[in-house]
């Protein structure tokens, strides 16, 4: 007797599928941009590394975001950081507990990630993107911490005086502090954010009074890098700050998804 004929049924797969599904698989290959999710849009990022924790200076460098990874624009700056260095601020990031720990009034700039807040100045406007603060000579940052209005921007005049009693953060340097022009131009350095209270208040960068003269936990710089860096922000790129002593920056650098040095 003839042996029974077997025919394996194979589905008919049209060719310009097999070639979505190749694509597809090519895709998902492709390297992927990987960061923490608080900081996973942003493309754009102020990086500032120091020596170590108790260094009151630092470099700072601008990156963008391209494709999959970091690529480095425009040139290093110096600048100048709180008086006692840094510590482990309240950010973006995960919380970290090897290392000093931001306080208030420690004289340390705080470390970490962070988001780029509004930007400020003495003059009606200014060329940038950003959110701009026209300040006023009622206009303080509450640096006291019992108070209900704890690392936030207020105007006494709509608060009222009793609820920036105590606060050293006038805004208008150069009306409360002798032409004070230190926050002539600057930006917020979102540490914080919920105002926790003890964890720190008020960190900016603005500009520097020279290049030895530390501050009291902001990060300060040149005219012409703040001038630079306000053109430089856009809104739309969620922009974020980093500061790091180099050690930490290291062994973070892959984990944080960090530029390379």
């Amino acid at each position: 007797m003839m042996p029974t004929s077997h025919r394996v049924y194979r589905p008919w797969v049209p060719l310009r599928a097999v070639v979505a599904m190749l694509a597809c698989l090519a895709t998902a290959a492709a390297p992927a941009f990987e960061a923490p999710a608080a900081w996973s849009v942003s493309r754009q990022m102020i990086v500032v590394t120091t020596t170590d924790w108790n260094s009151d200076r630092g470099t700072l460098r601008t990156y963008v975001r391209d494709g999959a990874g970091w690529k480095a624009e425009g040139t290093a700056s110096d600048v100048t950081l709180g008086r006692q260095g840094s510590a482990w601020g309240v950010g973006l990031h995960p919380p970290q507990h090897d290392g000093p720990q931001k306080r208030e009034g420690d004289g340390r700039s705080p470390a970490g990630v962070f988001r780029v807040g509004k930007a400020f100045g003495y003059a009606e406007r200014t060329p940038t993107a950003m959110p701009y603060m026209a300040l006023t000579a009622s206009d303080y940052c509450v640096d006291v911490d019992r108070s209900p209005y704890y690392n936030q921007l207020v105007d006494e005049a709509t608060v009222g005086a009793q609820a920036v009693a105590g606060a050293t953060e006038a805004m208008r340097r150069d009306l409360h502090f002798h032409g004070d022009h230190a926050y002539r131009l600057g930006f917020v350095i979102e540490h914080n954010p919920a105002g926790e209270r003890g964890a720190g208040s008020c960190i900016f960068a603005h500009l520097w009074a020279s290049p030895t003269s530390p501050t009291a936990g902001c990060t300060a710089m040149t005219d012409a890098t703040m001038e630079h860096l306000l053109a430089w922000l856009d809104p739309k790129k969620h922009p974020v700050f980093v500061l790091l002593p180099r050690a930490e920056y290291a062994r973070l650098r892959d984990t944080w998804n960090l530029p390379a040095p």
